[in-house]
């Protein structure tokens, strides 16, 4: 009893490897997708450049064909599907890369123009460039005397 007051979250530990562990049995478990185990997939770095929104995203070992970019109103999705190894004499020793197909939407802190939105794969690094709609630019407002 002493350890569950001292250890609050090891029965919370127990219980996901018990989960874990029923996935698996209906091929719904975490191994076949390893990579979203460690966080979202793909990590993203997004930024302001006045203009427009930069994201840049890692997605090692994806070729463009197998990369889908969606854009509308303030919200950016990242599909994709990276092609599992396979062969007759092929037998992993560990396997930590995913397999699979994954999606990633994320929310912009403003409305894009869609169809100025620009992106590039080179090196395993997605970028995504997303010029902001008219709307959402600032405009300077001109105080008038009363």
């Amino acid at each position: 009893m002493w350890m569950n007051h001292r250890f609050p979250f090891a029965a919370l530990r127990e219980l996901r490897r018990e989960m874990d562990q029923l996935l698996e049995q209906f091929g719904l478990g975490a191994d076949r997708f390893a990579f979203r185990r460690f966080g979202a997939f793909p990590a993203l770095n997004v930024w302001d450049e006045g203009e427009a929104l930069c994201v840049e995203a890692e997605v090692p070992g994806l070729r463009q064909e197998n990369l889908d970019i969606l854009a509308r109103g303030n919200e950016l999705t990242i599909k994709g599907r990276r092609e599992p190894l396979v062969g007759d004499k092929l037998t992993y020793h560990r396997q930590e890369r995913g397999a699979g197909e994954f999606s990633r939407t994320i929310t912009l802190p403003a409305e894009i123009d869609p169809a100025r939105v620009e992106a590039t794969l080179k090196d395993g690094v997605l970028n995504v460039r997303l010029p902001k709609a008219e709307s959402a630019k600032p405009r300077k407002i001109v105080v008038k005397a009363g």
